[in-house]
């Protein structure tokens, strides 16, 4: 290999360290929230002597004098107890976007499925987490609305993200060879139309913000992947055309799950109730908040996987827990459901 390839080479490994070191440092931050104290000497020492048994190039002293700097860095971060707010996928993930939008002091921790973001939260490991629940495009999510069915995790606030995605590449890629894109196949979908255009073959993949770590890791020729923006930053690629969509309105709404109940007055709620299999159950329910004059945003059903057969409703309406029009509602719906259970009381997002 030649000087130039070398240094390809070498600086691709100093971005796997750079992430790597991230990564150890969320894992840090997650063990954070299940020990007492930030400083343990004894953990220390066992991470240093695993450590220096490695042998290569490397002397153990220079192993050691890196891995202390590595330690009191984690040891800082700790120190800082910042908000961690779990989501799925992997980084660079619309879920991230969103995290950002609402505080850009917290940190996103990303999670390999929509269960481990609630569970995480809901033993204590994180803060809070984000999901999806709807798209303008593709409805709704019915994995996450199958767990906010069984959760006893609060929502507490709630964010409408614009959806536009771009063609990323890699620095070197001349965009004329670009043959074939990876994305997650709703993004493929709802980018069906500048993938036709361009004459490129569309590849399925499970994460939009995976295709754009897949592609700045093995570096394929000719291959460009479907993402956010802040992938290209992330994996420092290229943005090579934003805003292939082929429906401006595309858009996703995330709510914020917590243990606690949002301390904050807010003016949406959400609710899950199930009622007896008979003729005109769903309609009483929905009589009772159309009597009291509250407007319903949403209302979803699935299937109650504890109980086949049995359906359950996802239920979002205007008002506030702490108003009496609203809680004499719910004391009627209570009355009229087999199961009944408040998720929680939020700001409602803005358009």
């Amino acid at each position: 290999m030649e000087l130039g390839e070398l240094r390809k080479k070498i600086d691709l490994i100093d971005s796997e360290i750079v992430k790597l070191l991230n990564r150890r440092m969320e894992f840090a931050l997650r063990t954070k929230k299940l020990k007492q104290q930030v400083t343990d000497a004894s953990r220390e020492e066992e991470v240093m002597n695993k450590v220096k048994k490695h042998r290569g190039l490397i002397k153990p002293e220079f192993t050691e004098k890196v891995y202390r700097e590595i330690l009191g860095e984690s040891e800082r971060l700790q120190e800082q107890n910042p908000k961690l707010v779990g989501f799925q996928g992997e980084h660079g993930a619309y879920s991230e976007v969103a995290v950002r939008e609402l505080n850009r002091l917290w940190v996103a921790i990303p999670c390999a499925e929509f269960a481990e973001v609630f569970g995480g939260v809901a033993n204590g490991q994180l803060d809070m987490g984000i999901v999806p629940v709807e798209n303008s495009l593709g409805g709704a999510v019915t994995q996450v609305n199958d767990l906010l069915m069984e959760t006893e995790l609060k929502i507490i606030g709630e964010i409408k993200v614009p959806i536009h995605h771009c063609l990323l590449t890699l620095p070197e890629t001349d965009y004329r060879e670009i043959k074939v894109v990876y994305s997650h196949p709703q993004a493929l979908s709802q980018c069906r139309g500048f993938v036709a255009r361009n004459k490129l073959e569309p590849r399925p993949y499970y994460d939009t913000a995976g295709a754009a770590m897949m592609i700045s890791n093995e570096r394929p020729a000719a291959a460009a992947a479907i993402a956010s923006k802040l992938c290209a930053d992330i994996y420092g690629l290229e943005v090579l055309k934003e805003n292939i969509e082929d429906h401006e309105s595309n858009m996703t709404r995330f709510v914020l799950l917590s243990r606690e109940k949002s301390v904050e007055k807010g003016d949406k709620c959400s609710i899950v109730f199930s009622t007896a299999h008979k003729s005109g159950a769903l309609f009483n329910v929905l009589k009772v908040f159309s009597n009291a004059g509250i407007n319903l945003t949403r209302i979803e059903s699935r299937p109650i996987t504890k109980d086949p057969g049995k359906f359950g409703f996802l239920l979002d309406f205007q008002g506030s827990d702490q108003d009496r029009k609203v809680t004499d509602a719910m004391d009627r719906v209570k009355k009229e459901t087999a199961m009944f259970k408040f998720l929680g009381c939020y700001k409602e997002a803005k358009e």
